[in-house]
């Protein structure tokens, strides 16, 4: 066990480093190395995906608040957007967790690995979204704007994930600048974040072969672990990315992806 907390801080500083340099939340590393690491200090028989997925919506909680203070000081959140956004995104972030408490470990990884896939074809396929320049901007109402904020949600928390993959390139479409749509994905992804941890709490609370220091589906420990480091190397992540040659990280991120995806589906489909 002494082995696991000195692993944990080490994921959290790896994949806050991944998450500062690349823009793309810690879940895409966390949730396959936390599977594998509940696997092999044998913490649950039943529960290791979804001990993964709430343990890593929970961890990202405290990036997302210093990401969204951050954005929210230099301007950087459209409120209009957000608001619109998050009352559909809470709904969806939690009622996703009932479809993912009801789900067997290989469904779950099937759609974790599916998903990486389509992110690591982003990554793969331009740095990311275009600038919009002077285009005006043009939102649905707040009904449709809702509905697309549950999608958003309902995606985010299958797959643990702050939801900027989806919500960049939507706000970007919609004629947000780029910097905006950054600044107010990070600002959607606190309340991702917060519903996705609450579903997973509530919908685990019962069960039993839960690990001891958790509550529901999140590990406490993977929590305090991951947050504290992830704090520390996501301001050097994006700092580096101005010096480093990002499009060729970029690329093996890309691989690095789906190749943990990969391996956690196996796997589930082994144990």
């Amino acid at each position: 066990m002494f082995e696991l907390m000195f692993l944990l801080p080490l994921l959290g500083a790896v994949t806050g480093l991944l998450a500062g340099l690349f823009g793309v939340g810690g879940g895409a590393v966390m949730v396959p190395v936390l599977t594998w690491l509940f696997y092999r200090f044998n913490l649950s028989e039943l529960w290791v995906v979804h001990l993964a997925l709430g343990t890593s919506m929970a961890a990202i909680i405290p990036t997302a608040i210093a990401s969204l203070r951050a954005h929210h000081r230099r301007g950087g959140v459209y409120w209009n957007a957000v608001r619109g956004l998050a009352p559909g995104i809470i709904l969806g972030s939690f009622a996703a967790t009932f479809v993912a408490s009801n789900l067997e470990p290989e469904p779950l990884s099937l759609f974790f690995f599916v998903f990486m896939c389509v992110i690591a074809w982003r990554l793969l396929r331009s740095g990311k979204p275009g600038e919009t320049g002077d285009r005006q901007i043009n939102l649905p109402r707040l009904s449709q704007l809702s509905l697309v904020g549950s999608g958003i949600g309902a995606i985010s928390a299958l797959a643990a994930i702050g939801g900027g993959t989806l919500t960049v390139p939507y706000l970007a479409s919609r004629g947000l600048p780029l910097k905006t749509a950054i600044g107010s994905s990070a600002a959607v992804g606190l309340p991702i974040a917060m519903a996705g941890t609450l579903g997973y709490l509530w919908n685990g609370f019962q069960q039993v072969d839960l690990p001891a220091w958790s509550t529901g589906f999140v590990y406490w420990p993977g929590v305090l672990g991951i947050a504290a480091t992830s704090l520390l190397t996501a301001p050097l992540g994006a700092s580096l990315a101005h010096r480093l040659p990002v499009g060729v990280l970029r690329r093996l991120f890309a691989l690095l992806v789906v190749l943990l995806a990969l391996q956690m589906l196996l796997m589930t489909l082994a144990a």
